[in-house]
Order: C-alpha cells, then structure tokens, then sequence
C-alpha cells in the first residue's frame, strides 16, 4: 500500500493494521467496513514487488464477489484495478471483470484517474 491509488485510500479509510489482521493469501480478499460501505483491498500478489497475474485478480474478483451477494452490496465503485503500475491489460481485466460479475445484478462502475 505505497504506491498507486492505495496510498490515496490508506489516508482516506486507515485501516491497516486491520487489513495485516484478515492474514489474506493472494486470490483472496482484505475487507474494510466504514460507515454504510465496504473497502475492498484484492490481494493480487504476494509481495509488493511482485505483479499480479490474471488468474490471481480473477480469485480476487470472485472473492470480492461472494462478500458482496453475502453482504447485500449491490453497487461498486472501482478504478482500472491492475492496469496502472501492475500493468495488466485493461481489456482482459474488463473481461475478467464482466465474467465474474455477469450473472449478478451487481453494478460496476469503472472511474479513470
């Protein structure tokens, strides 16, 4: 969480300690809640220095998911996860991101930087 957007969203939500707490694995989920909203952190790789893979953000994706249809979420806001300094592709990422999601009614909103 020292590069990119999630600096923006340590200063915003904290939460780190809580985050190290979950003890998440890469595929997995980190889950803040504040407020009314939950704060989803996709552990996509193992070490900062590492980059994500697709299959990583796609176990991600589907944990994020799951969380969401068992916790009554119904709108998600995201920007282009992955595609900045991990440098994934957008187009496979939205495609990952459409697979995961299609068969919910679970909306997506997609901000560019």
């Amino acid at each position: 969480m020292g590069a990119g957007i999630a600096v923006l969203f340590k200063k915003k939500f904290g939460g780190v300690q809580e985050l190290l707490d979950q003890k998440k694995k890469t595929g997995e989920v980190a889950v803040l809640q504040r407020d009314e909203r939950y704060i989803y952190y996709l552990i996509t790789k193992q070490k900062v220095s590492h980059k994500p893979t697709y299959e990583s953000m796609q176990k991600s994706l589907e944990a994020m998911k799951a969380h969401c249809l068992n916790n009554g979420v119904t709108d998600i806001s995201m920007p282009r996860i992955g595609c900045g300094l991990d440098g994934l592709q957008w187009e496979k990422v939205s495609a990952i991101l459409e697979e995961v999601f299609e068969n919910t009614d679970i909306k997506i909103t997609v901000y560019s930087l």
